[in-house]
């Protein structure tokens, strides 16, 4: 049975503030409760009776048997589904520094002002999907760890991770030489350069691109070209569609370069 006090509890996570005052977060459904477990530590495990009979192999601190009015008062969903999950955030670990990322000598992204936390966790699941450990997000990037954002990462959050940094600060104090990549209405080509396997891709705001602050230390700028050239089309992509057509590109370029 779900109390007052731990309804209140679960509906208060939904607050940042309350998300970094206690170090956890929400997670819902089946799938992505039972792919978090494996990498995060379950504070609160609440589900109907018949997931946790199922489920029992699934260890959490507290395991509660809730009833499915219970789960649809406590969830952040539209449509809960069996189950609801607290965990604890210290799979993240330390921020690596500017030159321990330049040092791995692989791709990372960096987040200017990304506000929508759909797109953010639609590109913490593409991070995942194309081998992308670390993303760096401005100070005023959405939260990575709100309930809709991991949703959307569809458990990625487990395997990227999430630092939030000066981003301006944090580019400019990469060791000399580090490719810094950029997405721009005005900028080469993507298809016609030579992108490299290591460095940091830039991602910027939805609505105002990169800002001019972080703009100062990209290296490399780049345009991802509509098809045909001449054609009326849209002014801009989706940032999260943008990272993906980024993405694709640098790791198919990747194939063919030597090791």
């Amino acid at each position: 049975m779900l109390s007052k006090n731990k309804l209140k509890y679960i509906r208060s996570l939904a607050l940042k503030k309350n998300r970094d005052a206690e170090q956890v977060f929400l997670a819902e459904g089946p799938k992505i409760t039972e792919e978090l477990a494996s990498h995060f530590t379950c504070r609160l495990l609440a589900g109907t009776a018949e997931y946790l009979s199922k489920r029992s192999h699934i260890e959490a601190e507290e395991v509660l048997e809730i009833s499915p009015k219970e789960l649809e008062q406590a969830s952040q969903l539209k449509s809960p589904h069996d189950v609801l999950a607290v965990f604890r955030r210290e799979c993240t670990g330390a921020s690596p520094s500017p030159a321990d990322a330049a040092n791995m000598k692989t791709l990372s992204l960096a987040l200017d002002d990304v506000q929508d936390p759909g797109n953010l966790g639609t590109i913490i699941r593409l991070a995942d999907w194309f081998g992308i450990e670390d993303i760096y997000c401005s100070l005023h990037t959405a939260d990575a760890f709100a309930p809709k954002v991991v949703q959307a990462t569809m458990g990625a959050i487990a395997r990227v991770r999430i630092h939030y940094v000066n981003l301006p600060d944090f580019l400019n104090n990469l060791p000399e030489g580090t490719p810094v990549y950029g997405t721009f209405l005005e900028g080469d080509n993507l298809y016609n350069e030579q992108l490299t396997t290591n460095g940091i891709l830039v991602m910027g705001n939805e609505g105002n691109g990169i800002s001019k602050e972080t703009e100062r230390f990209i290296t490399n700028h780049l345009f991802i070209p509509n098809y045909p050239a001449s054609r009326q089309t849209s002014e801009s992509l989706n940032v999260a569609v943008a990272t993906a057509v980024a993405c694709a590109e640098f790791r198919r370029q990747s194939f063919f370069q030597k090791p």
